[in-house]
């Protein structure tokens, strides 16, 4: 494959040059968006940022319907993954993006064929993007009613199977579309915040809020993030222990809620020392004060007496689809296998979480997911054993309630993420 200078003699632009790359990291690797297009975007211009961004993250929302339509117009020929990952981004442009003209897509693509040492494949990338119609080429027969819902959302077909069984037919169509949405940007104050952005908050393009962000007046964290954060209020002299906290959102956004008085231990934990350096920083750069960091395994010991804390937060590792919305790849990465030893894993920490809290504590226990097996059946089959525990109410979370005494929320229904909380009262 070609360096950097190579790409000035292909005559690819930067910002399809970098899409290429975080797709094809993302197919091979299994890595997430977020994180390479951050890095990637310290390489482009403003303008070069927003192309990538929207070809990366196009691509991935209409991933399945894409590959049918090359698999229609390639005649099912198998193709390379790096010619595939060209004419996803390629097919995307036309279909999709108005305003790039038809022979800057067919061109480029054809020179990053050659660039990437595929030169064989010039006449095929070439042959299909100029035969390509968005008006004719678009899938139109299907194999079932479930398949074509799947391409066209460009969900896999089991996470829309176990949808309709959850939430029904409709409800499922509304949350995989919300899915294929840019989520809106949403940011939260610290304990950094001049009065003068909070007063003009509104005001800021951009650009001025990446900056504030970089300085720590801003911390950008979506809307049910924040609402789990809220939902626990601390008195000035409780202990608090955020059991999995990295990378740290939660957990810096519940101390600088609470009281300026508040003198209680403050605690985070994870697993990974690579992860609690990175709370550690958040901290440090959102002005956290007074909190300990410890790490061990919260699936087998936490390193804490029985009875420790007044409060804990288990936002327990999970499968992430009320996230797809954010993190579109996750959708590919997923098998229906997983979510049964998930649950086991969330079971076990919710266990050991329960062990430390204190009589008349307060446990919240929530996820990111959207399927059962990791939320009402994990707290279910706890309450069954643990009977001095109870369900108890979040008065600001009302509108989210559930008819099982949970919260919920939904991309389609409450324009953010999907989150589950438990709030759970120890006798």
């Amino acid at each position: 494959m070609g360096d950097s200078e190579g790409t000035n003699r292909w005559r690819i632009s930067p910002a399809r040059l970098q899409a290429f790359k975080v797709l094809e990291r993302i197919e091979k690797n299994k890595s997430y968006s977020s994180i390479l297009l951050a890095r990637a975007e310290k390489e482009l211009s403003r303008l070069d940022r927003a192309l990538c961004h929207e070809l990366c993250l196009g691509v991935l929302r209409r991933k399945l319907l894409l590959d049918k339509i090359i698999e229609k117009l390639t005649f099912k020929k198998p193709l390379d993954l790096e010619i595939k990952i060209i004419l996803r981004l390629s097919i995307y442009q036309l279909a999709f993006l108005n305003k790039i003209p038809r022979y800057a897509v067919v061109n480029e693509a054809v020179e990053m064929a050659a660039w990437i040492g595929k030169r064989k494949a010039k006449g095929v990338v070439n042959s299909v993007l100029r035969r390509f119609d968005p008006r004719n080429d678009f899938p139109s027969k299907y194999n079932d009613e479930l398949d074509r819902v799947s391409i066209e959302t460009s969900h896999p077909r089991f996470l829309i199977e176990r949808w309709i069984k959850q939430f029904g037919f409709e409800q499922t169509i509304e949350l995989a579309n919300a899915n294929n949405t840019t989520p809106p940007l949403e940011f939260r104050f610290t304990a950094k915040t001049s009065d003068d952005t909070k007063s003009r908050a509104s005001d800021f393009t951009v650009k001025e809020l990446l900056e504030l962000a970089d300085k720590g007046e801003i911390y950008f964290q979506e809307l049910a993030s924040q609402k789990i954060a809220e939902a626990l209020k601390l008195s000035e002299n409780e202990s608090f222990l955020d059991v999995c906290c990295a990378p740290g959102s939660k957990f810096t956004l519940i101390n600088y809620l609470a009281p300026e008085s508040f003198s209680g231990l403050f605690v985070g934990g994870d697993f990974f020392l690579k992860r609690l350096k990175t709370v550690r920083e958040n901290c440090e750069k959102l002005g956290v004060k007074n909190y300990h960091l410890v790490a061990y395994d919260a699936q087998n010991c936490l390193p804490f007496a029985d009875e420790t804390f007044d409060v804990i937060l288990l936002d327990a590792p999970c499968s992430g689809t009320g996230t797809i919305r954010s993190n579109p790849e996750l959708r590919y990465f997923l098998r229906e296998e997983d979510f049964q030893g998930l649950s086991r894993k969330q079971s076990a920490m919710l266990r050991e979480a329960a062990r430390i809290l204190k009589k008349g504590g307060r446990l919240l226990y929530s996820t990111c997911s959207l399927e059962r097996e990791e939320n009402e059946d994990v707290v279910h089959k706890f309450l069954n054993e643990r009977s001095e525990f109870s369900i108890a109410s979040i008065p600001n979370l009302e509108q989210f309630r559930t008819d099982e005494g949970f919260f919920r929320t939904f991309p389609h229904r409450d324009s953010m993420n999907g989150f589950f909380i438990a709030f759970l009262r120890k006798k």
